[in-house]
């Protein structure tokens, strides 16, 4: 069974930047899409940002266009999430996922597609 661990989120000041890190083991996560969804307190979650298996395709949600960037690298075994100009309506625990089974390569948005996750680092963004 893989582990996806996910590392750099913490306190920003409205306008700052927190880059986010997933570091993944065990399974071959080098073929598999990965995303980042994130959950506010009293709401569902949500989808943020996906990546292909090699990084040639991304998606991402209408609110974070132009101010997140997500990144891997497969070397590495390592998915990024650059934020940027951030809100405090980003604040959330933010959440890195793998899609697998056999259709794993594509991005995907709904976490119903993602089949590993990992346990989640909270963000909070103060005005």
């Amino acid at each position: 069974q893989g582990q996806l661990v996910e590392s750099g989120g913490g306190l920003a000041q409205a306008g700052g930047s927190l880059r986010l890190s997933c570091a993944a083991s065990g399974l071959t996560y080098v073929t598999a899409a990965m995303g980042w969804f994130r959950q506010a307190p009293g709401k569902e979650l949500e989808f943020v940002a996906a990546i292909n298996w090699n990084g040639g395709s991304t998606v991402y949600t209408d609110s974070v266009k132009g101010r997140f960037t997500i990144s891997r690298d497969n070397a590495k075994n390592t998915m990024y999430l650059q934020m940027n100009s951030l809100k405090p309506e980003d604040t959330a625990v933010y959440y890195c996922a793998a899609r697998t089974g056999e259709t794993r390569y594509n991005t995907a948005t709904k976490s119903a597609d993602f089949g590993s996750w990992g346990q989640g680092t909270q963000v909070t963004v103060s005005s």
